[in-house]
């Protein structure tokens, strides 16, 4: 099978930010792969687009086995014998817990999720980008506001966020030969189950705890769509969407 779309690949897929870009890039006339760990879930994402006449492809994924990974971009070379846009947006987050208490496993799986996991579809991407015809792609990372500030008691997310951005950069500078752009949006407070929490109160540097406004993910949607329709001799290296009244800028 091959399609005349733009194909995309989203990882996370199956819910939250994942679903809404993936959704959105189905709407917008993409064909999209959807991978993600829960192929129940990626199914009916996949069914959604599929019923808006577009095309998907769910294919279960742990983009911390490269093996899999490997896999995935073959599945998609075989039924779409291209990619043109990657969303990297696969992430975990542990509870708030202070730095002496973090168990090595949960620090080892928000790194091999947050940041291996990246780095092994970036270069599956890039091999796959490199050998095309045309050649080249485009590349948008999931960052967050923590590659900037932490959250007290995050420093296993905040850490891979800010060496997501140094992936960014150096996957920018390497793929200009290529023709492959790479971008990162950067996100505030996204209305998903991960934040669901900040509603009621987040814990603040002050050490006081304030609720939190949140973000509809329709407006992340239409930012990653906004970098993804952009010509390969065009790049939004760096784009923050945020909740307007979060506390983000401004001393703790």
């Amino acid at each position: 099978m091959s399609s005349k779309r733009k194909v995309a690949l989203v990882t996370g897929a199956g819910s939250g930010i994942g679903r809404a870009v993936a959704s959105a890039l189905g709407r917008a006339g993409f064909a999209v792969v959807l991978a993600g760990r829960r192929a129940d879930q990626l199914e009916n994402v996949a069914r959604a687009i599929r019923g808006g006449d577009g095309e998907a492809l769910a294919v279960p994924t742990d983009v911390r086995d490269p093996d899999a990974v490997a896999a995935l971009f073959a599945a998609t070379k075989s039924a779409f014998g291209r990619l043109d846009l990657l969303f990297n947006n696969a992430g975990i987050n542990a509870p708030p817990t202070p730095i002496e208490e973090l168990a090595v496993d949960a620090w080892k799986a928000i790194v091999d999720t947050n940041l291996s996991g990246m780095f092994y579809c970036t270069q599956a991407a890039v091999r796959l980008m490199k050998a095309q015809d045309p050649q080249g792609g485009r590349i948008i990372n999931n960052g967050s506001l923590a590659a900037y500030a932490p959250r007290p008691n995050t420093i296993a997310y905040t850490a891979t966020k800010h060496a997501v951005s140094g992936l960014t950069r150096s996957t920018s500078l390497d793929g200009r030969k290529y023709n492959i752009a790479c971008g990162q949006i950067d996100i505030g407070n996204a209305a998903t189950e991960m934040t669901a929490a900040y509603a009621s109160g987040a814990p603040q540097a002050a050490g006081t705890v304030v609720a939190e406004p949140r973000l509809d993910l329709d407006h992340i949607a239409e930012g990653v769509l906004y970098m993804a329709n952009l010509p390969l001799d065009a790049n939004v290296l760096f784009m923050t969407v945020m909740a307007t009244k979060m506390p983000f800028v401004g001393r703790g």
